[in-house]
């Protein structure tokens, strides 16, 4: 059974959305990372598919540099969200306004 492109586009475009959407109105930096990480992967569903279609592996190859990407902005972001919560004791992003301790 072979899935149609047009499927995995819209699957990647409310991917997409739902990350917009939780990065937009959410307070929370882990909701933030992890809808940062939803686009990221909606980006990946449409690089993959579409190398799929064209029968080449550069789609695939992107996206696993994306998902590199990925892994190292998880382990900064959980750097800043762990300085957060220490200095604040929460991790709404809008408490702070400065960085300084």
């Amino acid at each position: 059974m072979v899935v149609e492109t047009q499927y995995y586009v819209l699957l990647s475009a409310a991917m997409f959305s739902i990350g917009v959407f939780g990065l937009l109105t959410r307070r929370n930096a882990l909701r933030f990372l992890m809808s940062v990480e939803l686009m990221l992967n909606a980006a990946n569903v449409n690089l993959v598919a579409f190398s799929a279609q064209w029968g080449n592996v550069t789609g695939q190859t992107f996206s696993l540099f994306v998902l590199a990407l990925a892994a190292a902005e998880v382990a900064v972001g959980i750097g800043i969200i762990l300085v957060l919560f220490r200095n604040f004791r929460d991790v709404d992003v809008t408490e702070p306004t400065t960085m300084r301790w």
